[in-house]
Parts: structure tokens; C-alpha cells; sequence
């Protein structure tokens, strides 16, 4: 793959976004324990959350391949059998690419393009709002934990499952982007700790953190939840999305630290507990 494509314009009162996201082996993934078809899924599901969440509809993407010289064919036929699963699944066409070689290991980056007519800022959060995911967190770092510990692709293991196979609730962003009362989204990949840092200094405010939510909500990534604010109440919201929501956080003046948790009745700086990238 190595051609131009043409990205379909927006329609009338619409803009367009991108996102982009690149995968390395043992970074990102590990080819021992993530099936090809199964990451094929995986890599276009995290872009598209990636735009669901700014309130944009996808129209495609374009694909850049890095092999290594030592790849199976045969991973490689899987793994794009996989993304062209989730291609059709989801209507959205890819639009270009290149491929190119490397001595070892993989490298794997999906750029998309959506159309919104209404783009949900992280940086319009409001004081007094409160924040709420669409699924309860920490279902993929459980099921990370259990990969480390030896066990391989189950389908009925649900923590497996939101690790390897994610699933976004695609479409919600956009019904979230039509309520003018929500002001602000993000897609929870870093974990919640770091997302809501970013919305936090978007918007200049500080973010409380909901009392006794579990650690593993805290640290976990890779969720691919929806996590938005709004100035409407649990119940309103919940009756017109007709789903259980779950409050992570409320919306403060700019304290001493973007995100904030409960130490008693005080509260005290909350430090970023998601993957560092560039940890040693």
C-alpha cells in the first residue's frame, strides 16, 4: 500500500478532524498473546473512540505498516482479515497508506478522519459540572494482569476481552455532541487519572474525583470509555440516553493541582498513576 487518497469533505456546517495512533511490538502489544485478526480490530476500534468521543462521525483512515523482516505472512493475512472486519463492521473506509520494512518487530499506525458539526473540546469543562463514564473502568488492566500472568485469548473471559477485542460504545459521542449541556468529552485510553488531568488543564479548572472509586478505575487504561461532562443530573442524563452512567469526578475552580482526591474531608493533589510511555 502506497497511494493518495482523497478524504471526503464535510458537509455544510461540519469540520473535520483527525486522530492518529501508532502501536509498537512490546510496547503496545506483544505478539505471543494478542491474535492478529484480534489486533487488526483493536487498531482501528482505538482511533475511531478517538473521534467518537470529540463528536465526530468517521468517513476513513489511512494505514502505515512497519514489518519486520522475520513476520509470518500468514500473521500478517490475519491481522489485516481482522481490520477489515472491523472496516465493514463500522462502514468506514480505508483511504490510503505505506508500508515499509524494518529489521525486526512491528509497527502499526492508523490516521482517521471524521466529520462533526459540533466538536466536543476537552478544554470546555465548566465549574460545577460533573463528569461520568458510560461503563464501569479497569476491566483491560485486569485482563493485562492476567496476560503477564500467563494466560492466553479466551473469548468468554470478559477482562480479556476489553484488553485484546475492545469494543467503544462508537456512536454515543455523537448523541453526547447533539445535548448543549455537555460540554466537554475524552475517550478514557491513558487512564482515568491522566484523562482527566488533560481535561482539567484544557479547561483550566481542577477536577474532584468521586469518593471510593476503585484504584484499578484510577490506574487502568485502555478502556475506550466515554467520559464526558455535563450540567444535567445522573437521572436526566441517564433518561435520555437510556443507560447506566457512572460519576468519576466534579468540575472546581483551579485548585493546587489539576485532579484532586478526597483525604478525608480535605482534599490533596492526585498524582498521574497511567503507563508512562517513556518510563525506563
Amino acid at each position: 500500500m502506497d497511494d493518495c487518497g482523497e478524504i471526503p469533505p464535510p458537509p455544510p456546517g461540519h469540520r473535520l478532524l483527525v486522530t492518529a495512533d501508532l502501536m509498537e511490538s512490546g510496547q503496545h502489544f506483544r505478539l505471543d498473546w494478542h491474535p492478529p485478526r484480534l489486533l487488526g480490530r483493536k487498531l482501528l476500534m482505538v482511533n475511531l473512540s478517538d473521534l467518537d468521543a470529540s463528536g465526530a462521525r468517521p468517513v476513513g483512515y489511512t494505514l502505515t505498516l512497519a514489518l519486520g523482516r522475520d513476520l509470518d505472512p500468514a500473521w500478517l493475512d490475519a491481522f489485516l482479515s481482522g481490520l477489515g472486519d472491523a472496516s465493514r463492521e463500522t462502514g468506514v473506509q480505508v483511504l490510503g497508506g505505506d508500508t515499509v520494512g524494518r529489521v525486526s518487530g512491528l509497527g502499526l499506525g492508523i490516521t482517521a478522519y471524521g466529520h462533526a458539526a459540533r466538536w466536543l473540546h476537552r478544554g470546555d469543562l465548566r465549574p460545577g459540572d460533573r463528569l461520568y463514564v458510560d461503563q464501569p473502568l479497569g476491566a483491560s488492566l485486569r485482563g493485562l494482569r492476567k496476560l503477564l500472568a500467563g494466560a492466553s485469548w479466551d473469548p468468554s473471559d470478559p477482562d480479556l476481552r476489553a484488553h485484546l477485542d475492545p469494543s467503544p460504545n462508537l456512536g454515543l459521542g455523537l448523541r453526547l455532541a447533539e445535548m448543549p449541556e455537555v460540554s466537554a468529552c475524552i475517550d478514557v485510553s491513558d487512564g482515568l487519572s491522566k484523562d482527566l488531568r488533560m481535561l482539567a488543564d484544557a479547561s483550566g479548572l481542577s477536577l474532584a474525583l468521586e469518593p471510593g472509586l476503585p484504584e484499578d478505575w484510577i490506574q487502568g487504561g485502555e478502556d475506550y470509555a466515554r467520559c464526558f461532562a455535563s450540567s444535567l443530573s445522573r437521572a436526566e442524563l441517564e433518561s435520555r440516553l437510556r443507560m447506566p452512567l457512572h460519576p468519576v469526578a466534579t468540575a472546581l475552580p483551579r485548585g493546587e493541582a489539576p485532579v484532586l482526591a478526597y483525604d478525608g474531608d480535605a482534599l490533596r493533589a492526585l498524582p498521574d498513576r497511567s503507563f508512562d510511555h517513556f518510563a525506563s
